[in-house]
């Protein structure tokens, strides 16, 4: 009898794919041993004979191996981590990679509402080049020389000080600088993780973390988020069900729905952390966008079991690859080994530049500016969405982004693939959604978001995917 077919393939396609993809996600190592035929079968829900077909055509392109009389072994050497292999195969118009690429190689002509970052022409360009000339006068070893492995310490002090009107006790001697949020987020996953811990993150959350996680090879699991945070029901369970190492969130200006934590919701996430004996990930990269500060968990734990990181590539200049960590006392040196290992010394040169921004105070003059200048485009955003139907899940205080849920019935990965051939960029709700739940949403960033042939293009794409 033929076989059947699923997909574009048959069910032994199906089978060799799935095994591939176990060996290109490190899941199934050199010499590891696969499951007997008549048991793989019964998981997979096949015939032997189905079985035995992936198997032999997996020995014939050599990667598997058969010893007679024990069974079939992983024979491939090992390849190089393909992120595109871990986990579900996606609709590229929804893969984060998708999303991140089309943005960062977009040319002039190309609108990018979809994208996470603002304009170049409302960043503080006059500031930047000031900042630029009085660097071009340092010593030689500020131009020249690796910066010592903590960061520069003029800079670690000043970070210190705006914590803590922030509530968040940090000594300086707390603070490791890194080259961005990303790198943070990196180099504490290094620090705490191994293949197959793990990790809670909201759902939906920012692209990233997923593709972060399964760098690495973390068991990623999602939490339903509310406009107030996390759903503390499903919260609990989750930490009961699957007790997870770390959870990855934002506490003001959640990515992408723009919420932000209340005090209530922060307090029991913080006593279900306890305990649990879960660390905390607070993301804080948006803190500077807001107009009144929220709770952060960093200021109610102490920095005892939260990790709070920050950097300004969303504020001053996404070419100062400048962030930072504040973590426990206990964890700096082990995280400080870990920056040197993966990068060595700090960036001294982009140190000092935010340094100087922060000091002469354009970088205050610059975030108030910014703020007002948000505001009216977040406004506009919003009622220029609204004929269309699309409506804000909530509207944010602060920030740039806006999560948008999408009339009844259409899909935002097949109206981002029509915008994309009319060069607009738009980022559909599944890309942040682990359950993949979020298909009728879209994230604007509504700096982006001014162009009149951004609405035309988003609007013709909506009325061809009805």
């Amino acid at each position: 009898m033929e076989e059947r077919v699923i997909g574009n393939g048959t069910l032994a396609d199906g089978l060799v794919a799935t095994i591939r993809g176990r060996i290109a996600a490190r899941t199934l190592v050199p010499g590891a041993k696969l499951p007997s035929i008549r048991a793989f079968a019964k998981t997979m829900r096949v015939s032997n004979s189905t079985v035995v077909e992936a198997y032999d055509r997996l020995a014939a392109e050599g990667a598997i191996r058969s010893r007679p009389g024990s069974g079939f072994y992983v024979a491939a050497p090992l390849a190089p981590l393909s992120l595109a292999e871990i986990g579900p195969t996606l609709d590229r118009a929804v893969d984060p990679f998708w999303i991140a690429r089309q943005s960062l190689e977009a040319g002039d002509d190309v609108l990018k509402p979809g994208c996470g970052w603002l304009p170049p022409s409302w960043m503080p360009e006059d500031a930047l080049r000031k900042a630029l000339r009085a660097l071009s006068r340092a010593d030689d070893s500020t131009l020249a020389d690796y910066g010592s492995p903590l960061g520069l310490t003029p800079l670690r002090q000043l970070l210190a000080r705006r914590m803590a009107e922030r509530g968040i006790e940090a000594s300086p001697e707390q603070i490791l600088l890194v080259d961005s949020g990303t790198h943070a987020i990196d180099l504490v996953c290094r620090y705490l993780l191994q293949p197959g811990y793990t990790v809670l993150v909201d759902d939906p959350c920012y692209f990233n973390f997923h593709s972060m996680l399964r760098a690495h090879q973390a068991r990623v699991v999602g939490v339903p988020y509310t406009p107030s945070g996390p759903d503390i029901g499903l919260f609990a369970r989750a930490l009961s069900e699957h007790r997870p190492r770390l959870y990855i969130t934002n506490s003001a200006l959640q990515n992408p729905t723009g919420a932000t934590l209340s005090p209530v919701t922060a307090h029991k996430v913080l006593k279900l952390a306890d305990e649990a004996g879960l660390t905390i990930v607070e993301d804080d990269i948006f803190a500077d966008f807001e107009q009144t500060p929220a709770p952060r968990l960093a200021a109610f734990d102490g920095l005892d079991r939260v990790v709070h990181i920050g950097s300004f590539s969303k504020t001053l200049s996404a070419s100062l690859r400048c962030g930072f960590i504040a973590a426990p006392r206990g964890w700096i040196e082990g995280l400080t080994d870990l920056r040197i290992a993966t990068s060595f010394g700090s960036s001294r040169m982009s140190a000092e530049l935010v340094l100087s921004i922060l000091k002469d105070g354009s970088y205050r003059r610059h975030m108030e500016g910014l703020r007002v200048r948000l505001s009216r485009a977040r406004d506009a955003t919003i009622a220029r969405l609204a004929p269309l139907g699309l409506t804000p899940w909530i509207e944010p205080e602060a920030g740039m982004l806006l999560w948008c849920r999408l009339p009844e019935g259409l899909d935002a990965a097949e109206i981002a693939k029509r915008a994309l051939a009319r060069n607009v960029v738009l980022a559909p709700g599944n890309a942040f959604s682990l359950s993949r739940s979020a298909n009728g949403f879209l994230r604007f960033n509504v700096s982006q978001s001014l162009d009149e042939r951004m609405f035309e293009v988003l609007e013709a794409a909506m009325r061809e995917s009805r």
